[in-house]
């Protein structure tokens, strides 16, 4: 072994730091180039994907696989493990036929809650068949005052056609007068306006019943326990029509 003279030992120590020194700069600029490079580069893949294809192929990628659109994939760790399942991508039909389905039961879902709404107002409004047979009576006596009404006034009419029909008679066989025999023209279309009426009338009064008989129907089912919104809508088809 070479003993150095004690003068050159400090040179050599201070060589040996200086390359220290230096080897330490070296691996700081490694590890920050390094650094650079993984920013540059971007993010690693977040997962595996891997499925088998239409052909039976087992397909691996760091994306998901465009080929295995129409079926699930499967995204793992690095490690193998299993991150995730990618549920089939939907054909524009199955995406429509999906959305339709959906829009379906949101309507029943909305159809459910108007028909509870709607029964428990009828529960609210009628607690008892006398209270709703008020009502129905209600309803009608506004119209069959109307057609009181037109039934006067058609006893009216003929009234005030009789001396025009009498004077009439006196020119049997010749023409009218313009004036009588717009006087006379003008009463046959009221009593027929008048008589018109009456039959609007009478068709009211056959819609009011029925709808009364129908709610009476809905309104029989609620007050013998059926819950709120669970008999469907009131339907008057199986209502026959009554004549007034």
């Amino acid at each position: 072994m070479v003993r150095l003279p004690e003068f050159a030992m400090p040179r050599a120590a201070s060589l040996r730091a200086a390359g220290a020194a230096a080897l330490l700069v070296g691996l700081t600029w490694l590890a920050c180039g390094e650094r650079a490079f993984a920013q540059q580069a971007g993010p690693g893949p977040s997962g595996i994907y891997t499925c088998i294809d239409e052909k039976g192929n087992r397909r691996t990628s760091d994306r998901v696989i465009p080929e295995c659109s129409d079926r699930e994939q499967r995204v793992l760790n690095r490690d193998g493990s299993l991150k995730q399942v990618i549920p089939p991508t939907l054909t524009p039909e199955e995406r429509a036929a999906r959305e339709a389905a959906a829009q379906r039961a949101a309507d029943q879902r909305t159809a459910y809650n108007d028909g509870v709404r709607r029964d428990r107002n009828l529960l609210f409004r009628y607690r008892t068949e006398a209270a709703h047979n008020k009502a129905r009576e209600a309803a009608l006596e506004s119209v069959r005052v109307a057609m009181l009404a037109s039934e006067q006034r058609i006893h009216e009419l003929q009234a005030e056609a009789k001396p025009l029909h009498d004077e009439a008679e006196f020119y049997r066989g010749r023409k009218l007068p313009a004036r009588l025999k717009q006087r006379i023209d003008a009463n046959r279309t009221s009593v027929a306006a008048q008589r018109d009426l009456i039959q609007t009338q009478e068709a009211e009064v056959v819609r009011i019943n029925r709808i009364f008989d129908a709610e009476l129907e809905h309104l029989r089912k609620l007050w013998n326990g059926a819950a709120p919104g669970t008999i469907g809508p009131i339907s008057m088809a199986a209502v026959p029509a009554k004549t007034p």
